[in-house]
């Protein structure tokens, strides 16, 4: 069996988990800490009074998918910051990285040079080429993924219906409850807006919904694409009459003061493209993010 959660407030490690997991046992919470099948951050950690801060994200991995995934970063695992980037995995085939909000993913024919995809090719150094995985909308932060070659992003898209591919959205109000499940075809139009309903042009799209917390004005959920479809989360949560906080285009609008949108990626889970195995990427959200839901 595995867990994960989300930390609301500073915390040790074993304290977080004995509250939050109450029907463990603590024997078998200090048996996987020792076993290093507890992570932060995507990061194993062994110390039961290992810090933790608002927002940080732990797992607590069964042994067999702990092994597992500690052989798919064996030789990779990084987590560094360059040009405003925040890598968090490198090897020979994938880099993944936290990207900003309000960063392009990769370049339109407005904006070609000052990208997410442009800056992680400078870092990597001349002459370096990239393959975008996945991809995110400008207004989005959290996990994106590139491929160092073609063939690896094929074979890594070629596995793209295994993958978990994990969000956090933030709407207005303390909801009590929501659909768990949307599965509603969206189409794009001709001024580039998606709608949702049957239309020649409509492709299937699954949005799944959770609420993790709520506060004294906001509810933060917890959201998984079985598709992925351009501003699937956006236009589902819109339909809902549930518009993601800061979404000018489908909703609520830039909220108080201008705020970001409040929709981050913040878990990315694929199958290695040389060693098939599950990886797993993590992008705790970042504190602007948090701050929506004051």
């Amino acid at each position: 069996m595995s867990e994960r959660l989300v930390i609301l407030d500073p915390d040790g490690l074993l304290p977080a988990l004995q509250r939050r997991l109450p029907t463990w046992r603590t024997s078998t919470l200090r048996e996987r800490l020792r076993a290093g099948a507890v992570e932060v951050n995507g990061v194993p950690v062994q110390r039961g009074d290992h810090p933790l801060q608002r927002g940080d994200e732990v797992q607590v991995l069964d042994a067999p998918a702990q092994a597992t995934r500690r052989a798919a970063r064996a030789g990779g695992d990084v987590r560094s910051s360059a040009g405003g980037i925040v890598v968090l995995y490198r090897d020979e085939d994938l880099v993944a990285i936290d990207k900003p909000a309000g960063l392009l993913a990769v370049s339109t024919g407005r904006e070609t040079t000052d990208t997410a995809l442009a800056r992680v090719r400078a870092m990597l150094g001349p002459g370096e080429r990239l393959w975008p995985v996945n991809r995110l909308d400008r207004e989005t932060s959290g996990v994106m993924l590139f491929a160092r070659s073609h063939d690896q992003r094929e074979a890594t898209q070629a596995h793209w219906h295994l993958a978990d591919k994990r969000y956090y959205a933030i709407v207005d109000g303390q909801l009590r409850s929501i659909a768990p499940v949307v599965d509603q075809p969206l189409w794009e139009d001709g001024g580039l807006f998606v709608r949702v309903g049957a239309h020649p042009d409509a492709r299937p799209a699954r949005t799944e919904f959770a609420i993790a917390r709520t506060s004294h004005r906001r509810t933060l959920l917890d959201v998984a694409l079985d598709s992925g479809r351009k501003h699937q989360i956006r236009v589902h949560l819109a339909w809902l009459g549930h518009p993601v906080v800061g979404d000018a285009r489908y909703g609520s609008g830039g909220g108080r003061g201008g705020e970001r949108l409040g929709l981050h990626a913040h878990l990315l889970t694929v199958r290695h493209p040389r060693t098939g195995a599950p990886i797993t990427f993590v992008a705790p959200p970042p504190p602007a993010f948090w701050a929506l839901m004051t």
